[in-house]
């Protein structure tokens, strides 16, 4: 909080994502104000509901059996809005320090820009925001445990883990973005084209005469194009496999219309795999400069 007073100008602040600046008024929407009142509405409502559901409960057990009319009681509800209680999205906060302005910030998820300065660090955050995935994934447990309703922890759980998923795919692209874009006379690449394993290479390739088979074997490729294929699905079509994912993944455990089911496990190799993957392609860039 001190640095948000110290630091960040009321006439421009960046967001931490996408880099998009204004005024420091500016940044609460009508949609986040929505948002705020409609969970803080739900977590009432979600109260009020398991307290009559544990009073039906008694009452039903109170009831006499084998009358001719028996009388039980029911309290339905809707699904909840459930918000990642404080113990549990600790582990899932990154906290950074911008190299430039000395900016202290903490955000969840992948985040590149200062607020205060608007620096893109990229390449600085990458590795942050691998072991800001790897501790979430390490909280798991934490968030069964403080959770009570058992369906709820496991939607929680599920979260957690495939936005670990898309959030390595995102942390890789920008990563590989920055360091793209210090290459002297790199080919012109498209919007988003980093988050495209095979678009990719053959940018990467042209650039610097190098390959990502240059750091990973066919195998390992193989396996992180079956990932990045999966973040895509989880972002455009909520994980339901279509043909475009059976086409270009070769995964051949779905079928058409199913949706994908992502581990804990399949995310942190996918980790390991884009931090080896981003460590050889910063070896290419120091080799062109030498």
């Amino acid at each position: 909080m001190a640095d948000w007073k110290a630091k960040v100008r009321d006439e421009e602040v960046f967001c931490p994502f996408c880099g998009h600046s204004a005024a420091a008024t500016e940044w609460h929407t009508e949609e986040q104000i929505e948002h705020l009142t409609q969970a803080a509405v739900a977590h009432l409502r979600a109260t009020l509901g398991n307290a009559l559901k544990r009073d039906a409960d008694r009452w039903n057990r109170r009831q006499p059996r084998g009358g001719l009319i028996s009388m039980t009681m029911k309290v339905g509800s809707r699904p909840q809005h459930v918000a990642v209680p404080p113990a549990v999205a600790e582990p899932m906060r990154l906290k950074v320090v911008c190299p430039v302005c000395e900016c202290r910030y903490a955000v969840i998820g992948p985040a590149f820009f200062c607020p205060s300065c608007g620096h893109n660090a990229a390449e600085e955050i990458f590795a942050r925001t691998v072991a800001g995935i790897t501790q979430s994934l390490e909280s798991l447990g934490s968030v069964r445990t403080a959770i009570q309703d058992r369906d709820t922890a496991e939607s929680v759980t599920r979260f957690i883990v495939e936005n670990g998923l898309k959030n390595a795919v995102t942390a890789f692209q920008r990563c590989v973005e920055a360091m793209y874009s210090n290459i002297p006379s790199a080919p012109t690449a498209r919007r988003n084209a980093f988050e495209n394993l095979a678009e990719g290479n053959q940018l990467w390739r042209a650039a610097t005469g190098k390959s990502y088979r240059d750091h990973l074997s066919e195998d390992e490729l193989n396996r992180l194009t079956r990932t990045f294929q999966q973040r895509h699905l989880l972002a455009h079509t909520q994980g339901i496999v279509d043909q475009d994912y059976l086409s270009r993944s070769g995964d051949t455990r779905y079928r058409l219309g199913q949706r994908i089911v992502v581990r804990a496990p399949m995310v942190r190799d996918t980790l390991d795999l884009v931090e080896r993957l981003v460590t050889g392609l910063k070896a290419d860039c120091t080799s062109l400069s030498t």
